[in-house]
């Protein structure tokens, strides 16, 4: 109960004078958006803290905390960053046991001499009266390959409830790297909360492949989380010309960029083989034409019954959200699009811990808007 009446209150105490909220007509019913705050620049990934406020990052290296006070000043103590294209402090999660060690872990692109890579640091997140702050920062997680491209980092964080920590690594603007298991570049990655590389990831102990990568044959997953109706770690990746994805994530498996793709390069030509070709996954779901689609996450709230299980996908392209309906056995059924060209290039979703959806838009002036039921 403590939570659902701190968000309530976080939203009445941010959303301030000329902040209305909007109504919209879904298959649920109306709901409310509500513009929680703003003034963040490219805000990319955002946690909720047991006690309901949230950490956001934003893309040119900050890291702040939204409270019924506000959003904070930079929290001290983040990790240096690249901030270059795509790149920079990009998604934030927290340790199921936060409560007990306050862990934070971030996802970025890291400087190194031979360019950029993406990278995952644990932190302790201490409050008390000097304010916030990370301490005892470690870089759990280094790419094998950095390049001087700065596009491609994936980097979307999904903690599994084994403990472990999946995320995501584009092709860093190299399709075929997505082929080349020895190189983290397009993979999905599973790794301790240490660093260390779980005994039952399944390339361990092969020459040929790096023991991290859980999933190989991905051009760019943005979005990344645990699905609770099907026990998985589901991914939503950025296509080309068309053929963006949404893959449930197998261990071990090939999800096929670049040999076959439902898009075309941009220049209009072929993509591989075609859709589909043996030894290669098919997608859950895809998009042609593209929508860009960014964060994800699966409903499991309260507040929206009507949507429990469905998955809402984050769009930069067409500023919409995409409800993914599906069935008792998790299967995608149909789309919903909801809130096009509203609020601008939406980079995140979040389900809070009152069942209000959170959304982030990626601009200069970005915001944090709250979308609820209108009682």
């Amino acid at each position: 109960m403590k939570r659902l009446v701190f968000v309530a209150a976080l939203t009445l105490s941010l959303a301030g004078p000329g902040l209305a909220a909007q109504t919209f007509r879904t298959e649920a019913g109306n709901v409310t958006a509500e513009t929680v705050a703003r003034g963040l620049v490219n805000p990319w990934g955002l946690a909720f803290l047991p006690d309901g406020s949230a950490l956001v990052t934003e893309r040119d290296g900050r890291l702040r905390q939204l409270t019924a006070d506000g959003i904070s000043d930079p929290i001290p103590g983040v990790p240096e960053v690249a901030a270059a294209g795509q790149g920079g402090l990009l998604d934030v999660a927290i340790a199921d046991d936060f409560a007990d060690t306050g862990f934070v872990f971030l996802s970025f692109s890291q400087p190194g001499e031979d360019g950029y890579g993406t990278a995952i640091a644990r932190a302790r997140l201490v409050r008390d009266t000097q304010g916030a702050r990370l301490e005892d920062l470690t870089t759990i997680f280094t790419m094998n390959r950095k390049t001087g491209t700065t596009h491609h980092f994936g980097s979307r964080i999904a903690m599994h409830p084994d403990g472990t920590l999946f995320f995501t690594i584009g092709d860093r603007g190299e399709a075929n790297r997505a082929q080349d298991r020895t190189d983290h570049a397009g993979s999905v990655l599973r790794i301790d909360q240490d660093g260390e590389v779980p005994a039952d990831n399944p390339f361990v102990g092969m020459e040929d492949a790096a023991p991290e990568i859980w999933s190989s044959g991905h051009r760019n997953p943005q979005g990344a989380f645990y699905d609770p109706v099907t026990r998985s770690i589901w991914t939503v990746e950025h296509g080309a010309r068309g053929g963006d994805e949404v893959n449930s994530t197998e261990a071990g498996k090939n999800y096929g960029w670049p040999i076959i793709s439902y898009g075309r390069h941009y220049s209009g030509l072929k993509i591989g083989q075609g859709t589909e070709a043996p030894g290669y996954e098919q997608p859950e779901y895809y998009w042609d034409p593209s929508i860009a689609p960014s964060g994800a996450a699966v409903y499991d709230g309260a507040m929206f019954p009507e949507w429990r299980g469905d998955i809402l996908v984050a769009a930069l392209k067409y500023h919409l959200v995409s409800r993914l309906d599906r069935d008792a056995d998790g299967k995608i059924t149909g789309e919903e699009r909801l809130f096009e060209g509203a609020f601008g290039r939406i980079r995140d979703v979040n389900v809070a811990p009152d069942g209000s959806i959170w959304l982030l838009t990626d601009e200069h002036d970005g915001a944090i808007i709250r979308i609820a039921r209108p009682d």
